[in-house]
């Protein structure tokens, strides 16, 4: 055998020991790192309190991480707190008006979605035509959630809040009063009491906005009634046109918050 012979010979055993040896040792090494996985996973099972702190630094190292690469801690369960509900969840009814109220006011369809839904929910519940309770939220407020009046009215359906503090209570406080669904349930409760001491919708309105013992009322009853003709013939699919809204947000119930409170507090 020739000198080249036997070099290329060693060489050939030389690369085939490296080979064999390297997968012996990342065989082994993985072996061995599925060994320590799994004995970790038992120990954790073992022990909850290890677990849940095990969990809590981990979560703390990727909020460190998320801050430290974004500038901000990501929030995944935010979309917990949305107040939105594709309009192919909701029943056909909901979702024309929806959709319609969404052009004419120029807010997303998502979140008045929920509004509606959430309507409708509370109208059969406390037997109001659901389109009238979305009939006053479009007057009073033009579906922004953080509109305030002078006087203290606040929120979608303006209720003034420091009158009907108590009914915020259930709800976390006052400040619960600029939640969307929480605004609208106190808001709902509110018209319900009036319209019941009233003896007519009319009466009611009158009441809820603080004109009862007024001849004028700023026309806010007529807008009212009148917003909720048109959300009737948009829930039975009739062609109703879009237009601005019928006022700006919370400006019909500026004029006679002052009697508004008075009428609430009688109300108590």
């Amino acid at each position: 055998m020739t000198a080249i012979k036997r070099m290329t010979l060693g060489l050939k055993t030389f690369a085939s020991d490296v080979a064999e040896g390297f997968f012996e040792i990342t065989h082994n090494g993985f072996a061995l790192l599925g060994l320590v996985v799994a004995l970790g996973a038992i120990t954790l099972s073992a022990r909850p309190d290890l677990r849940q702190a095990t969990e809590a630094q981990l979560i703390g190292w990727l909020n460190a991480r998320q801050l430290e690469v974004l500038g901000f801690n990501a929030s995944p369960d935010a979309i917990e707190r949305t107040t939105a509900t594709p309009l192919q969840d909701l029943p056909t009814t909901q979702a024309r008006l929806a959709s319609w109220l969404s052009r004419k006011y120029r807010v997303a369809a998502e979140p008045v979605g929920a509004l509606v839904a959430e309507a409708y929910e509370v109208g059969q519940r406390i037997r109001i035509d659901p389109t009238l309770i979305i009939a006053v939220m479009a007057v009073e407020s033009g579906f922004n959630p953080f509109a305030q009046s002078p006087m203290g009215a606040q929120g979608l359906m303006q209720v003034m809040t420091g009158v009907h503090v108590d009914k915020y209570a259930s709800f976390g406080g006052k400040l619960a009063a600029f939640d969307p669904l929480t605004n609208l349930r106190v808001g709902a409760r509110v018209l319900h009491e009036c319209i019941a001491r009233a003896g007519s919708t009319e009466g009611g309105l009158r009441l809820y906005v603080g004109a009862g013992n007024r001849e004028d009322d700023g026309g806010y009853v007529a807008k009212v009634l009148g917003e909720h003709q048109r959300l009737a013939q948009v829930a039975q699919g009739k062609p109703v046109p879009t237009a601005q809204p019928a006022a700006t947000p919370g400006s019909p119930a500026a004029p006679a918050d002052a009697e508004k409170v008075a009428v609430a507090l009688s109300a108590r």
